[in-house]
């Protein structure tokens, strides 16, 4: 075991917070080479059960960490995360490690010299970068299992999944590897793993956090932080989602301090509950949990309504844009490339070659913009909307779907409208089932309301804290 016990108050390093260990930092009680090495053996140990990481680079993050060590001793931290391990999706780019995205018709032998910009934010905030999470082929999905690493699972109880597609985010961030982790949200990619994981996770407003190199799916995508608490997310928030002029259409930087202005008064908040958005259906266990979660920010003093349904479905819309997305990301790709990905992701490619027109698509897009103004609209009468995250507590890792549901969004319904609008959306751990799996509350906030979102989950984790609730001890 590595020595992980001795940090002040009584808290193992890999349980304290990114916001906790710049404390200890400061103080001199912590060295940011101390934490690095046990972040990367509690990573090498972990990955027999979990299989979160599909790259570690040790001497990297020790020459990172040995760096920051210094500018500590001299009291001169250079950003705001000097020296706090980050992992990276692997599906965002990092400079000298491949982002293979999870598929094996991605080589590996080519030069990777450009990083994304939120891993360059964190660089010149000093950030520790120790390795890349593992991710279903190119994201697509919510489940983390690819042709390229297998299967990841939920340090919950190794035989369930831990959501997707930032699942092995999510499995490392739950199993204390590293207080912070960068992922991507297209459909429900941070918030889906997040409920399943019992972590707190961020979508960000799109626009709001620069992306490079440009994508398809750039309209529907954010990258935002997985976390064990909501102060650490913001913090990572204030990093990240400064401006980057490679992304033309990322929204103006607010240089909104997100780590100092997590508190409000509830006191008049207009809150809408939604418990299936008139669509979906909810295992009663998931439903009864957000339910009393919700009524948690009635005690805060909000006027918490309920509302069965907001707006029509909108999932077959969001599909038929996603099915054009999904023509145009992978018109190139031939037989022998598609002999080498996940038969589920190549049924949907050959299903979009036989049905997608420009037209419907641009029909799709007018559906779209309709689909914005009504939430613009319902908006002005309430400042927050609370879900579920997903439908169904955690199932087994072995599965694409649980028992009872079809393969497709039907489990998941809550989070891609909010993709398609653009909203920032985050997901709270909120309790657990029966069998002691994870729940999480979904928390949608107006189009660019950002702080709000995370400042009402800042508010119900001081109501109801959820960091003293950690998984059984994974490591053999």
């Amino acid at each position: 075991m590595p020595n992980d016990s001795n940090a002040a108050g009584g808290t193992s390093i890999p349980w304290l917070s990114a916001a906790e260990l710049l404390t200890q930092y400061r103080a001199h009680a912590l060295s940011p080479v101390e934490v690095t090495r046990c972040v990367l053996e509690r990573a090498e140990r972990s990955q027999a059960s979990l299989n979160a990481f599909c790259l570690l680079d040790a001497p990297a993050a020790l020459e990172a960490a040995t760096a920051s060590e210094q500018r500590w001793l001299r009291n001169e931290p250079m950003g705001l995360l000097d020296g706090v391990p980050v992992s990276v999706k692997d599906i965002v780019f990092t400079r000298n490690w491949p982002t293979l995205r999870g598929s094996r018709t991605v080589s590996p032998n080519q030069a990777w010299l450009e990083d994304a910009p939120a891993v360059a934010r964190l660089r010149e905030h000093g950030a520790v970068l120790f390795g890349k999470t593992t991710t279903p082929e190119f994201a697509v999905g919510a489940v983390t299992r690819s042709p390229l690493t297998g299967v990841t699972r939920s340090p919950w109880g190794f035989d369930y999944t831990p959501g997707g597609s930032s699942g092995g985010a999510g499995a490392a961030v739950a199993a204390g590897i590293g207080p912070l982790a960068v992922a991507t949200d297209a459909g429900g990619s941070i918030r889906v793993p997040s409920s399943f994981c019992g972590v707190f996770g961020f979508k960000p407003s799109g626009g709001r956090v620069p992306a490079y190199p440009p994508t398809p799916y750039a309209s529907l995508a954010s990258i935002g932080p997985m976390s064990r608490a909501v102060e650490d997310a913001a913090l990572m928030m204030a990093v990240i989602g400064e401006p980057d002029p490679r992304d033309w259409g990322a929204l103006p930087h607010d240089r909104v301090p997100y780590h100092a202005s997590l508190e409000r008064s509830f006191e008049g908040l207009r809150i809408a509950w939604s418990p299936t958005l008139g669509y979906a259906r909810v295992d009663s266990e998931v439903q009864a949990l957000c339910e009393q979660a919700a009524a948690v920010f009635r005690e805060l003093g909000a006027r918490v309504t309920t509302v069965d349904a907001p707006f029509e479905n909108p999932l077959p819309l969001i599909e038929r844009f996603k099915e054009a997305l999904t023509h145009f990301a992978f018109q190139s790709f031939d037989e022998d490339r598609l002999a080498l990905m996940d038969e589920r992701i190549v049924r949907t490619i050959r299903q979009s070659r036989k049905t997608v027109s420009v037209t419907d698509h641009l029909a799709v897009e007018a559906q779209r913009a309709a689909f914005g103004a009504r939430m613009n609209t319902f908006h002005q009468s309430y400042d927050l909307l609370l879900t579920p995250t997903v439908a169904v507590p955690p199932f087994a890792a072995d599965l694409s779907q649980p028992p009872g549901y079809s393969d497709s969004t039907e489990w998941y319904p809550f989070t891609s409208p909010f993709n398609f609008s653009r909203q920032p959306a985050a997901s709270v751990p909120c309790g657990f089932t029966r069998a002691g799996l994870p729940v999480g509350l979904q928390i949608v906030g107006p189009a660019h309301a950002d702080l709000l979102v995370l400042q009402a989950a800042h508010g119900f984790e001081r109501a109801c804290p959820w960091r003293q609730t950690r998984p059984v001890e994974w490591i053999s």
